[in-house]
Order: structure tokens, then C-alpha cells, then sequence
């Protein structure tokens, strides 16, 4: 079996049932067997998001405001926003496997269960948006999820700082205030709903943010790198002094960060 043929099956493929599909069959696979690779095996750098014949494809400037949540259509984009992040973190996933074909079997098992995570997000995701009259692609995304994975697509240890524990990290600061601001609307069932599937993504994407982080960490000892190398490559892809205004300290320190990151990236306090 070829896990890589597959995988780059689901990875081109706009259709969630296939990424499911493949995911599962390549993680019993991986769980049961030594994956063998083919010498002339040369991972593809992808041209375009899997999702470019789905959605509008837009400067993040040109998105639509979510503040407006009373209205259908205003629940609606924010949900379309998240099931959006979701998507692109399944991809996301199956590419830290595909391209990345020298780690370890337990790092690849790692990615495949956070595939695994992701599409049962987007399909938790998904039936909300559907309940509300719309589907995946009725609003504009951006690809900056999909541009971060493809400037990392040579070097495994700036794909795990610049996706899981920078962006999947973000994720943690910004899901509690997104159900902070449903909070006043929870009586109303798709608001409930909505808020019910964040608490789930939100304790998952800890657990992702940690896989990160412990294969990070991996990578800086294997290699004899500073962990600090960290600093500098978010500097390098000019992402280290974005602006952070709700940094969750304590979701961070769960998933591996120290303190004296977490007040280099703006926390004022850690304890």
C-alpha cells in the first residue's frame, strides 16, 4: 500500500468524504505496518488549495465582517470563516505526513489522527451551516493557511512552528472570545450549537497544538537547535510582532509553550 499516492489523493480532492476515506485507511494502515517508500517518490508542491473550485478565493482585506451576528446570514459567515480553518487544517495534516516522508511512523500517526480531528470539525461544522440555509463555499476565504504550508513545504521544522504553533496556537486565543461574544445569544438553538462545537475543537486543538510542539522540540534536539530558533523563524516569515490582544496563557502552557515564550510573544504575565 502507498500511503502517498493516497494521500495525495485526498490532499488535491475538494470532496470530505475521500479525505476521510483516505485518512482512515492510511492510519489503520500506519498503525498495523513500516510504510515502504519508492525511491523515485518526490513529494509535489501544490499550486492551488484543494478547495480553489469551491470557494472565492480573496485578500483577507476583502472578507466579509463577522460582527453581525443576529441575522442568519450573519451567524453564518462566522461559521463559514471557522469551517474554512477546519477544511484547510485537514489538508494541512495530510500534507505534514506527505511531505515530510523521513519522520518517524509515530509523527505520521500523529497527523493522520489530526486529520481524523479536523474532518469530524468540519462535519460538526458543516450540518450547523447547512441548518442555517448555506454551504461551504457560499462566502469568501482567504489561503493563508495553504501559502504557510507550502512556504514550509522544505523544512519540517518550520512547517511545526509556523502551523501548529503558530496559527493552531492562535486558534486558542481566539475560540474562547468567539464564544464569549455568542455567550449573550445561547439560548437560541444554532448559536447553542455552534457554541457546543467550539468547546469540542477548542480542547482538541490543545492536544494539536501539543503534537506540535513535542514534534518541534524533537526536531530542535535531534538537529542540536536552540529552541529560540522558534523567535526567528516567525520572525523570517513576519509573523513575530502581529498584533496578539487575547493571549491565552494558560491553553499555551498546556500545549507546551514556557512562559518565557509566552511573554515574548506579548503575554505580560505567566505564572
Amino acid at each position: 500500500m502507498n500511503i502517498y499516492k493516497m494521500l495525495e489523493e485526498a490532499i488535491i480532492s475538494n470532496d470530505i468524504e475521500i479525505k476521510d476515506r483516505v485518512t482512515a485507511e492510511c492510519l489503520e494502515y500506519c498503525n498495523q505496518n513500516e510504510v515502504s517508500l519508492e525511491n523515485d517518490f518526490v513529494p509535489k508542491v501544490f499550486v492551488k488549495p484543494s478547495y480553489a473550485n469551491r470557494c472565492n478565493i480573496v485578500n483577507p482585506r476583502e472578507l466579509p465582517s463577522r460582527k453581525d451576528f443576529e441575522t442568519k446570514e450573519g451567524l453564518a459567515t462566522l461559521v463559514h470563516a471557522i469551517i474554512h480553518i477546519e477544511y484547510s487544517a485537514i489538508d494541512l495534516a495530510l500534507d505534514a505526513v506527505y511531505h515530510f516522508v523521513d519522520m518517524p511512523m509515530e509523527y505520521k500517526i500523529d497527523w493522520l489522527v489530526v486529520a481524523k480531528d479536523e474532518i469530524r470539525h468540519f462535519k460538526m461544522l458543516y450540518e450547523i451551516l447547512e441548518e442555517l440555509g448555506y454551504e461551504y463555499g457560499d462566502f469568501p476565504v482567504h489561503c493563508g493557511l495553504f501559502d504557510a504550508s507550502m512556504n514550509t513545504a522544505n523544512s519540517v521544522l518550520e512547517r511545526m512552528a509556523v502551523v501548529p504553533r503558530y496559527y493552531e496556537a492562535s486558534g486558542l486565543d481566539v475560540n474562547p472570545q468567539i464564544i464569549k461574544k455568542l455567550e449573550n445569544r445561547h439560548k437560541y438553538p444554532m448559536v447553542k450549537k455552534l457554541i457546543d462545537a467550539l468547546g469540542v475543537i477548542y480542547k482538541e486543538e490543545i492536544e494539536h497544538v501539543q503534537k506540535g510542539d513535542r514534534w518541534f522540540k524533537y526536531l530542535c534536539k535531534r538537529d542540536g537547535l536552540d529552541e529560540d530558533i522558534y523567535f526567528d523563524i516567525l520572525k523570517e516569515y513576519e509573523i513575530m510582532h502581529k498584533h496578539r490582544p487575547h493571549l491565552n496563557v494558560e491553553a499555551r502552557k498546556e500545549a507546551g509553550f514556557s512562559c518565557s515564550e509566552i511573554k515574548k510573544l506579548g503575554a505580560k504575565e505567566c505564572i
